[in-house]
């Protein structure tokens, strides 16, 4: 068989293309789901079986991957998801999260906003989100609850494991003051007591 009677099987995808196939794939599980009958049940056990063998053949990988290929691996939007799913991602929740909450972070600001990564505590990520009067005028998405709707997504789109996201509203705390030591050590001498 030739390469183009294969058609795309030897070709590679375009990021679009892939997210077409995803969405499809999505349609055709949720069909086969909300059907009944005991060939659907064995289709959906097939599905689940291959994608089990695929994520240890990708577990594999990882295993003889060095640090800059795994790493490499990770960053890829495709491949990360992939990893995500099969619960072996190499990059633990948080950090995936805090890098999830950056790539955000400029879009946000272009509307006069911002969005700080502040931790993790348990399985529930917190993030800053401001929002300012910005240079796009209205109706472009600034809102708080729009910027917190899409950083929340994509969280739990780069973690899924975590629990939630939680909005921290207010400024960062500011720093404390800096005082030098040796200004609380010296003493100062004590003044004369001159006559009023």
């Amino acid at each position: 068989m030739s390469d183009t009677e294969q058609g795309t099987r030897t070709g590679r995808l375009a990021d679009p293309d892939v997210e077409a196939r995803l969405a499809r794939l999505d349609e055709l599980l949720a069909g086969l789901e909300a059907a009944p009958g005991p060939t659907v049940r064995s289709a959906l056990e097939a599905v689940r079986l291959l994608t089990e063998v695929y994520g240890e053949a990708l577990g594999r990988v990882l295993d003889r991957s060095d640090g800059e290929l795994r790493e490499r691996l990770a960053e890829d939007e495709l491949v990360g998801h992939l990893l995500v799913l099969h619960e072996i991602h190499p990059e633990p929740a948080g950090r995936r999260a805090e890098r999830a909450v950056e790539r955000l972070r400029p879009a946000v600001r272009e509307r006069g906003g911002d969005v700080e990564w502040v931790g993790l505590e348990e399985q529930v990520a917190r993030v800053r989100v401001t929002t300012g009067g910005g240079g796009c005028g209205s109706g472009c998405g600034g809102a708080t609850d729009d910027v917190s709707d899409a950083v929340r997504a994509a969280v739990l789109a780069a973690a899924p494991e975590l629990a939630a996201v939680e909005a921290v509203a207010g400024a960062p705390e500011p720093a404390p003051a800096f005082v030098p030591l040796d200004t609380l050590t010296r003493r100062s001498a004590p003044r004369s007591q001159e006559p009023r």
